[in-house]
């Protein structure tokens, strides 16, 4: 892309709240993060439906307790006694909770994670952890050990100096199918998929690395669930606001290839960061012979725009130039 031609969006981004309902169902399915079930104690849970709500409630966790650790933004120790495929589960103290593998720091980022073989060690350790998710309605609560690396009252801090539309940096702490975590420096916010790129994006590994430094703006703040929503895409301006006179159809643009399908490729326009299909409709070739056998990601092609629906942010290419 070429940045000197954009020119950077300072303004307040607008985000409403099926944004977040949308990111939160999705993290809730990766991450598999239980929810009012892991608020009460293992053998409780076995045996709740014989027992009455009543019952089952009396060994609820401690809210009161939960709350001043969340709004003091204090580290306390927990034992691990259990885990499932989302992460470990921890208690102590009366307190009962839920750690996403992705906030363990020998765990994050990890590859090819073997839930049996790297979760079964934690068992019987005792962790430092800040509560980092703390909702009673919906009976859960989050606890991670990566920002119980920073110290006390950093997030509250932090979440003070921060406001929607603000550019910072951090560092990329997680990648998954639907987003990006990076570090602000004691807060985790969230770049989901669709605010990586105005480009189609097939992985967020494709655009950012495990570690890296990265620049954001700030989408959305929700203090309360210690939520802080960003967006990459929205530090450059959307190239498709002028679409039909930057890249109309007709118009011929190098490009670079960044999918081969059965059906297609997709190409990037590099001086505008937007991709588009080529159908294999549209590309000369012989008959009998596969599209991955003639094209490769990151080789350099010439296309024609042949369909354009900036609203959509749908892009159609031929390489039958003329």
């Amino acid at each position: 892309m070429t940045v000197a031609k954009m020119k950077y969006d300072t303004s307040a981004p607008m985000i409403d709240e099926g944004w977040w309902e949308s990111v939160l169902a999705e993290e809730s399915r990766y991450s598999a993060a239980p929810s009012r079930i892991m608020a009460v104690k293992p053998e409780v849970q076995q045996e709740a439906g014989k027992e009455s709500a009543k019952q089952a409630e009396a060994a609820q966790v401690n809210w009161g307790q939960i709350k001043e650790l969340y709004l003091n933004d204090r580290i306390i120790d927990l034992a691990v006694t259990g885990y499932n495929r989302g992460g470990l589960l921890v208690e102590g103290n009366g307190l009962f909770g839920f750690v996403p593998f992705s906030h363990l720091i020998e765990l994050a980022g990890r590859e090819n994670l073997n839930r049996d073989t790297d979760l079964e060690p934690y068992i019987g350790k005792t962790l430092r952890l800040k509560v980092i998710e703390c909702v009673p309605e919906d009976g859960r609560v989050v606890f991670s050990e990566r920002a119980a690396q920073s110290e006390p009252g950093k997030r509250a801090e932090l979440f003070r100096s921060l406001h929607a539309g603000q550019r910072v940096h951090g560092a990329v702490t997680n990648i998954t199918d639907f987003g990006v975590f990076v570090d602000l420096g004691g807060v985790e916010g969230l770049v989901h998929i669709s605010e990586l790129s105005w480009g189609r994006v097939t992985h967020p590994s494709k655009l950012v690395k495990l570690g890296g430094n990265i620049e954001v703006q700030v989408l959305d703040l929700a203090p309360e669930r210690c939520r802080v929503a960003l967006s990459i895409k929205r530090l450059l301006s959307n190239p498709w606001e002028n679409a039909a006179a930057e890249f109309p159809i007709g118009s011929i643009h190098p490009a670079t290839v960044t999918s081969v399908l059965s059906y297609g490729i997709f190409a990037r326009l590099d001086q505008f960061g937007v991709e588009g299909l080529v159908h294999a409709s549209e590309i000369p070739h012989e008959e009998g012979i596969l599209l991955k056998d003639i094209f490769t990601e990151g080789q350099s092609v010439q296309v024609r725009v042949l369909h354009l629906d900036p609203a959509h942010h749908r892009l159609g290419f031929s390489m039958r130039l003329r």
